[in-house]
């Protein structure tokens, strides 16, 4: 894996810079591939730059990194139930994945008071329906971390039904997390989903639910879904904190990085509520997500000149 990421930068140097396109780690891609990847660019160069995020806190990694994108995801959706007069709190929440986007969410959706009832990977679903603790998912980052070993591990350990092949969308739940990846929820999902009684939906894996799905849930009444544009933008933006941190040479502490996370979170938030909201106060997220980005994009070409 090391002389695989040493070759690769060995051309991909030439492409990338702290002011060009600045990679991140994702799948497969973590704080170790990230370090030998930075070590080699580090090497090449010559210079000590903000040109990958998610290193290591001892060479200019950030603070919440590694949780972002979880913790961002719940943010979005404590977000959205605050805006229509809610809470996290005692609900059941659904979550796919048991990689770091899902487990740190469900982190933060056990000190929010969220109940975890499920936990998966691509050979099948945990389901707890009295939810996990903090002991029973710090065991399962180590079994996906150190041991890269398979979520039915978990069930044995912990006396919890496993359902191989199975995935957390035929359970019932209130809040919904898709963490895992692509396309995972298709229709039969989402109607089971909305026929459990989904009352939400935020998105920590990049377009997990197909455009059938999603039609499923913007005809469904009362159901709110944040899209990964918005809703997982927690990853991105403290890849961006770190940026921030390697050009100040600072690195701020973990409740401080935290802070800007949620801040950067609400006002995505915000500006999805500019622009996707309806009449008796819904809000189409999607709808808002779009255009908040669209705009933004439009306004900066019209600026220099492109258009």
């Amino acid at each position: 894996v090391m002389r695989f990421c040493q070759a690769f930068m060995s051309e991909l140097f030439r492409h990338i810079g702290p002011d060009t396109d600045v990679p991140a780690g994702d799948i497969g891609v973590g704080a170790r591939e990230v370090g030998y990847l930075f070590g080699q660019y580090k090497r090449l160069v010559n210079r000590f730059e903000g040109v990958l995020t998610g290193k290591a806190l001892d060479f200019g990694g950030s603070h919440i990194r590694t949780e972002a994108t979880g913790y961002g995801a719940v943010y979005m959706m404590e977000e959205m139930l605050s805006h229509h007069g809610e809470h996290v709190e005692g609900r059941a929440c659904l979550i796919s994945g048991s990689g770091n986007v899902a487990t740190y969410c469900a982190e933060k959706l056990i000190a929010l008071g969220g109940r975890v009832t499920t936990l998966s990977d691509s050979n099948g679903v945990v389901h707890c329906p009295e939810g996990f603790t903090n002991d029973q998912v710090n065991w399962v980052k180590e079994l996906k971390n150190e041991r890269r070993g398979r979520i039915v591990e978990a069930a044995n350990e912990f006396g919890l039904e496993y359902v191989d092949g199975g995935t957390p969308w035929l359970f019932p739940g209130e809040l919904a997390f898709p963490c895992a990846t692509q396309n995972e929820i298709d229709v039969e999902e989402a109607r089971a989903l909305v026929k459990n009684g989904l009352r939400a939906i935020s998105e920590g894996a990049n377009m997990p639910t197909t455009l059938a799905a999603i039609r499923v849930f913007s005809e469904a009444s009362g159901v709110l879904h944040a899209p990964a544009k918005a809703a997982n933008a927690g990853g991105v933006a403290v890849s961006g904190l770190e940026m921030s941190q390697n050009s100040l040479r600072l690195q701020w502490s973990e409740s401080e990085v935290d802070t800007r996370l949620k801040e950067i979170i609400r006002r995505i938030h915000d500006e999805c509520v500019e622009f996707g909201s309806q009449q008796g106060g819904n809000v189409d997220y999607f709808k808002g997500a779009n255009i908040a980005g669209f705009t933004k994009v439009a306004n900066a070409m019209l600026a220099y000149g492109v258009m």
